[in-house]
């Protein structure tokens, strides 16, 4: 798969699991939790936002960073996750379809990451 392509399934992606993370921010606000879910909130649009930002850089640099950025967001992510399911705000069923996502995009993101990212030179 091309970085094109990566980038827009990539695009894809984080956008269904923002939309996703906003349906469940408003069910858990009618419920009256806002800290953690604004947490949640947060982190999870964030991933996509800075995906956007990755495909509109203007250098390899600017790209790489919004991805890292992208990536340490869907690290953020699986925390709240985690503390809004062992908190009994989030049934496990939710829970593992919002986690596998996130772990999906993840990997993603990784991949992404590994590959534009220059190596360090070796001392041999």
């Amino acid at each position: 798969m091309s970085e094109l392509e990566k980038k827009n399934v990539l695009s894809d992606k984080s956008y269904q699991f923002a939309l996703n993370i906003v349906s469940l921010y408003k069910k858990l606000s009618i419920e009256k939790e806002y800290v953690l879910s604004r947490q949640l909130l947060k982190s999870g649009t964030s991933i996509g936002a800075n995906v956007a930002e990755a495909n509109g850089a203007i250098s390899n640099s600017d790209f790489s960073a919004k991805i890292s950025i992208a990536y340490k967001e869907s690290l953020e992510t699986k925390y709240w996750l985690r503390l809004l399911k062992d908190s009994d705000y989030l049934e496990e069923e939710k829970f593992q379809s919002l986690f596998e996502s996130t772990d999906e995009l993840s990997k993603i993101l990784y991949s992404i990451l590994k590959s534009t990212r220059i190596k360090p030179k070796s001392n041999n």
